[in-house]
């Protein structure tokens, strides 16, 4: 686990009494946003006297990670747009970090950051992640050649041959470029669905996201189009069908085969977080196979970029996969992730997650009972048991993956024992769940869906202008 993903982002307003001087200490602090005093006592001064001013990128308590500590001085907030800090405690410092060594050369790289502010940072991880992009020859091949598609209807140059998926926000059609034997995944969302649910942040996020992204683990995205009905996403076609589909069909999978699908989604979950991406839906749904048998990740409308140490309180997901953290409103970050990698693997071992119920209350009752109290499936065996209950403990900062040596710590669990990561990572492993295809169109594997004859109003308040 990054040091920063055990800092929890907290906000005072001006005035406010961080620390007060002669209280117990376990709290280490940061200074993120905005400015603070630092007061003493002094003899022979009723009022305690300023002795310092911090900024951002200053650092104060740090004693008290190692040790009892009383505070020799007050820090009050001194910012009229108020101070916010990263603040860490001394039980998740010992669990989760390491000794204060570490601390110290972590914060040598970590704080001169800070001196940022939070625009600054942005457009530079941005500036620097488009530097560190290498691009496939598949991929600018593609752009290069939907780069000529007409500006003014996706649809002059892509004829539909069926549909793949649908949903509330529209469906998910099969293209293939005209007179080529090319084909493509076209998601139509509805605008006037998205404003009539103000869902207008999430598809931007969707579509800014797609477009940053670059790896073999999560679907690419092409080039992105709009009318006055939709807003289209041109997307990688990944025709090996949906892996909530073959689940159903089949029942369950053998531990191999789980194996392969929970390395591909941690593959992905380790390149998302690189680059600050929190993807918070996973479920067998937004799984799809490629042509090779390769699982890739889809539909990020609820992903969401976020700073170290930030957290962030929208409620999303999808109930049987909703860490207790987002139920209990208590803010969240990357470690959901990770509770939900540990849901999707007993379902793909059982057919089932392990917390359901007739309703989405009596769900989250369950869930907040914690994974404790759930009698694991007999086709669960010791090692898989063993991941699963780590992946979903109730406190974020326990759970696998959100430790210190972060994701690592998956792929060295014993259940992985031989698992040939290399081999994934190059896409040379043989996947269990390749499928012969007859061609770029062949959507055998995808249920079969009655056409939309549905013609959605016009929506032109401009909201897609970057689309």
């Amino acid at each position: 686990m990054k040091i920063a993903d055990c800092l929890e982002l907290e906000y005072y307003e001006k005035g406010h009494y961080i620390i007060r001087e002669g209280e117990e200490g376990c709290t280490f602090f940061i200074i993120a946003k905005g400015k603070v005093k630092v007061t003493q006592t002094t003899e022979g001064c009723d009022e305690p006297q300023l002795i310092n001013l911090l900024e951002i990128g200053d650092y104060f308590g740090e004693k008290a990670l190692i040790s009892d500590d009383v505070r020799s001085a007050n820090i009050v907030a001194d910012d009229d747009d108020g101070v916010e800090c990263l603040v860490m405690d001394r039980v998740t410092f010992n669990q989760t970090v390491g000794t204060y060594a570490e601390l110290q050369k972590y914060l040598e790289g970590y704080v001169a950051n800070l001196t940022l502010d939070d625009e600054r940072r942005h457009a530079k991880k941005s500036t620097e992640g488009q530097l560190d992009k290498v691009l496939s020859l598949e991929m600018i091949h593609m752009k290069e050649k939907v780069l000529k598609f007409s500006t003014s209807s996706p649809f002059n140059d892509l004829e539909i041959i069926t549909t793949l998926g649908v949903g509330g926000f529209g469906r998910v059609e099969l293209v293939k470029v005209k007179d080529e034997n090319l084909a493509f995944a076209m998601k139509c969302i509805k605008k006037r669905h998205i404003v009539d649910n103000r869902q207008q942040e999430h598809i931007h996020s969707e579509k800014n996201i797609l477009e940053e992204a670059n790896s073999p683990f999560i679907v690419k995205l092409y080039r992105t189009f709009k009318d006055s009905k939709y807003v289209y996403l041109l997307l990688e076609a990944c025709l090996g069908g949906e892996l909530w589909s073959l689940l159903r069909d089949r029942g369950s999978f053998d531990e191999t085969t789980a194996k392969f699908c929970i390395g591909c989604v941690t593959e992905a979950f380790e390149y998302l977080h690189r680059i600050g991406v929190m993807y918070r839906d996973l479920k067998p749904e937004n799984l799809l196979l490629d042509s090779e048998g390769y699982v890739k990740l889809v539909d990020f409308g609820f992903a969401k970029k976020l700073f170290p140490g930030q957290k962030t309180w929208t409620f999303c997901g999808t109930p049987e996969y909703v860490a207790p953290e987002v139920i209990l409103n208590r803010g969240h970050s990357f470690s959901v992730d990770f509770w939900s990698l540990g849901i999707l693997l007993y379902e793909l071992l059982t057919g089932s997650p392990p917390f359901t119920g007739p309703d989405q209350m009596m769900i989250y009752n369950l869930i907040l009972q914690g994974i404790e109290k759930v009698d694991f499936h007999r086709k669960i065996l010791r090692r898989s048991e063993d991941l699963i209950r780590r992946l979903c403990r109730q406190n974020p900062a326990e759970r696998l993956g959100n430790l210190k040596n972060g994701i690592a710590d998956i792929k060295k669990h014993r259940w992985f024992n031989g698992f040939n990561w290399e081999g994934l990572s190059s896409r040379s492993l043989l996947s269990p769940l390749k499928k012969e295809l007859d061609g770029p169109t062949d959507h055998s594997y995808f249920d079969n869906y009655p056409p939309d004859d549905e013609i959605p109003p016009d929506e032109m308040s401009g909201w897609d202008q970057d689309f």
